[in-house]
């Protein structure tokens, strides 16, 4: 069973950092694409950056300069360095990732359980 796992989520001050970390583990043949989306309170799930296997990343306007996303295939880890947090950044983030089981069958997306992140003001 595929299953992916967030961490280091927390409370921090504006201006403040944070990292996200994101496992996947089960069995599975190969991972496409990996990202992050949150969802603040009374809000749809929104998508803040993604990344290929091949180290491609997209980010969305709102956090461009000061998030990073990276992964490590190698250990089927997905980062996201956020630095320069705002009050309007706290949200639950997840992790997304969409991934291969056989190899013969496409990628299926699957979702972590999200981490919160609250920026005080």
């Amino acid at each position: 069973q595929v299953q992916l796992v967030e961490s280091g989520g927390g409370l921090v001050q504006a201006g403040g950092s944070l990292s996200l970390s994101c496992a996947a583990s089960g069995s599975f043949s190969s991972i496409n694409v990996m990202a992050w989306y949150r969802q603040a309170p009374g809000k749809q799930r929104e998508l803040v950056a993604r990344i290929t296997s091949g180290g491609r990343t997209n980010y969305v306007d709102f956090v461009k300069g000061r998030f990073t996303i990276s992964r490590n295939n190698a250990e089927n880890m997905v980062y996201l360095q956020m630095n320069s947090l705002r009050p309007e950044d706290t949200a639950v983030y997840y992790c997304n990732a969409n991934i291969v089981v056989f190899r013969d069958r496409g990628g299926m997306d699957y979702w972590g359980s999200g981490t919160l992140v609250t920026v005080s003001s």
